[in-house]
């Protein structure tokens, strides 16, 4: 019985513990090019912009040296609601900005419906811009965008669900940054990065562990991106929020019942 008890503890202890090479963000691993400490790491060229899709919410703003023409195709109240900021995960521009439709149109008042969907931020500001100069002699000026960053987190994360970046461009690290530290158990070699395209979605598979990732096409985020970490097998034994707790009990319920047999003896 004594011996027996002793296998099971070996066992216990190596089936659950976790190697640091599956945990430890950004390792030279075997078989690539090692990337050494203040080596400079190019960006990967990455010809993608994001493409405005149906369902989409933009802020369009509007200017010009005669402010009254540019109130003309605002929608009333919007422009001093903007000061509200963000709330949770939504839109900072969900109730003052402007909503495309299924189809991809969106209404500005006075032009009427306009299809931006299909386009990069840039070129929908363009036609926008053109489109309110063919009726008005005085040149009007557009600035459109998005609301942020937009993405969502699943899985072992320590905070999943919808969140925003109020930047123009945030790396994978910041995403999880603000999602939380992953799960211990999280499969950091296989994140899940669920990728909108203009049509349809693809999913590519992102290893955390890989230094090489800085220089990936995947090391900055997107608009609408969805990451999911899968939990190791190895949540199977023990309590996958604390498996240091849970070995430590299960250790010492072991020994304890080891010492209680030795009293007895």
């Amino acid at each position: 019985m004594k011996y027996f008890l002793l296998v099971l503890i070996a066992f216990v202890s190596f089936s659950s513990c976790v190697s640091n090479k599956r945990l430890n963000y950004l390792q030279n691993l075997p078989g690539n090019e090692p990337i050494e400490l203040e080596e400079f790491i190019p960006y990967a060229e990455v010809d993608y912009e994001y493409i405005l899709q149906p369902y989409d919410v933009v802020d369009i703003d509007f200017a010009s040296s005669d402010e009254e023409l540019t109130k003309v195709f605002e929608y009333q109240g919007s422009r001093s609601a903007r000061g509200g900021g963000a709330s949770g995960g939504g839109d900072i521009f969900y109730f003052t900005g402007y909503s495309l439709d299924k189809n991809g149109m969106v209404r500005i008042p006075k032009l009427g419906q306009i299809k931006i969907s299909g386009l990069t931020e840039e070129e929908a500001r363009q036609k926008v811009e053109d489109k309110i100069n063919e009726y008005f002699k005085e040149e009007v000026y557009v600035r459109l965008r998005t609301g942020g960053i937009r993405f969502t987190t699943l899985g072992e994360f320590s905070s999943s669900g919808t969140k925003v970046i109020m930047k123009n461009r945030a790396t994978i690290f910041d995403a999880l940054a603000m999602a939380g530290e992953s799960n211990i158990l999280a499969k950091k070699n296989e994140l899940f990065l669920i990728r909108q395209y203009d049509g349809g979605t693809k999913i590519h598979q992102i290893n955390l562990n890989d230094r090489a990732l800085l220089a990936s096409s995947y090391y900055f985020i997107q608009p609408n991106d969805i990451l999911y970490l899968q939990p190791m097998n190895i949540r199977q034994v023990g309590d996958a929020n604390n498996l240091t707790t849970a070995l430590q009990l299960t250790i010492g319920l072991i020994s304890s019942v080891l010492f209680f047999i030795a009293l007895t003896k």
